[in-house]
């Protein structure tokens, strides 16, 4: 069999990947210290949920929890450890970490796999611009415990020491795409679609929404350009593309939502996290018609959940794809290469 397509377990391929298979252990255990040194508590949030997540675009893996009497009730592998955090944070914990496996369907690329390791953690009563330092902080360390002054990635350069870009979602939008996105909503942040769908360089359906427009643009005219020579921090998302966030106190259209990028490979998505809880409802049945229109399909809302969003102190917190910051840490190519048991 030739070496590429051999199993990940054997001899040959295995001594090929284990560099980097270390290189993720010396990350782990770094970013672990970085974490004590700040007083966070690593949490262990448990995979069965009664939600794996109420996002559209997110598929669960589904089985049944079979009681004692023999009756089953649906249960989901989480998405994100994102809704058992919030939990603890209304129990009373401050600053919590996550670092453990979730599961995705329907994703399998170079960047994407069905089960990966997610870090994810929680400041309380901070504000989102600490967590975005954070996630920064955890880039620039992963960096230098790989030994490694640039990431690369498909014949794109960053430099994660280097001081990142701070780009609006609308400036990128403006830049690369030549949309004005904050023109096609109005002062509460209600989204126009036909004034967004006249503006698209972007072939689109006429059954497409706003928030479809809007992701394809993000897709093939403005991601590609992010992260290139330095770390980009790209932030206030529309308000209508953050479900799970803060609306500004700046500017309604927009949320605290940011994500961040090196190579034009997305690695973090974080928020000042919404705390009200019939908001949050009603954001997730929305997520939930669009997922049913789409897909046929819809998850249930976690009410545990919004109970303690009713109880949960203001916060903000940030999910990091911790394979891919390793993968560009490493100098891996593809995301197999540094999960020790890939899926088959």
């Amino acid at each position: 069999m030739p070496h590429s397509q051999s199993r990940w377990f054997s001899p040959e391929r295995h001594a090929d990947r284990r560099p980097f298979l270390l290189a993720r252990n010396r990350v782990l255990a770094a970013m672990r210290a970085w974490f004590a040194a700040r007083d966070f508590i690593e949490v262990d949030c448990g995979a069965l949920q009664v939600s794996p997540g109420n996002e559209a675009h997110l598929h669960g893996f589904a089985t049944d929890l079979i009681q004692p009497d023999g009756s089953a009730e649906r249960r989901y592998l989480h998405t994100s450890p994102e809704f058992a955090c919030k939990k603890l944070l209304a129990a009373g914990e401050t600053r919590i970490f996550n670092l453990g496996h979730v599961y995705r369907n329907r994703e399998r690329t170079l960047t994407h796999s069905p089960e990966f390791t997610m870090l994810e953690w929680y400041r309380v009563r901070e504000d989102y611009e600490v967590i975005i330092e954070d996630t920064l902080a955890l880039v620039r360390l992963a960096a230098e415990t790989a030994c490694t002054q640039q990431f690369q990635w498909r014949g794109r350069e960053a430099a994660p020491l280097a001081e990142a870009e701070w780009l609006t979602v609308n400036d990128a939008f403006i830049r690369y795409a030549g949309v004005d996105l904050l023109s096609t909503l109005d002062a509460e942040g209600n989204a126009d679609r036909d004034k967004l769908a006249g503006l698209s360089p972007v072939r689109i359906a006429a059954d497409d929404t706003w928030s479809d427009i809007f992701s394809r643009i993000l897709a093939e005219e403005v991601e590609a350009n992010l992260g290139n020579g330095r770390i980009t921090v790209l932030y206030e998302y529309p308000s209508v593309e953050a479900a799970l966030a803060r609306t500004s106190s700046r500017d309604p259209r927009v949320a605290e939502r940011f994500e961040l990028y090196a190579c034009g490979v997305e690695l973090a998505n974080g928020f000042g996290e919404l705390t009200d809880p019939e908001e949050q409802r009603r954001r997730f049945e929305a997520e939930m018609d669009v997922k049913e229109r789409i897909y046929g399909e819809r998850y249930p809302v976690d009410g545990d959940l919004l109970e303690a969003l009713a109880l949960m102190p203001p916060a903000s917190g940030v999910a990091l794809g911790f394979d891919r910051l390793v993968m560009l840490a490493a100098g891996a190519t593809r995301i197999d290469q540094v999960l020790w048991t890939p899926v088959s």
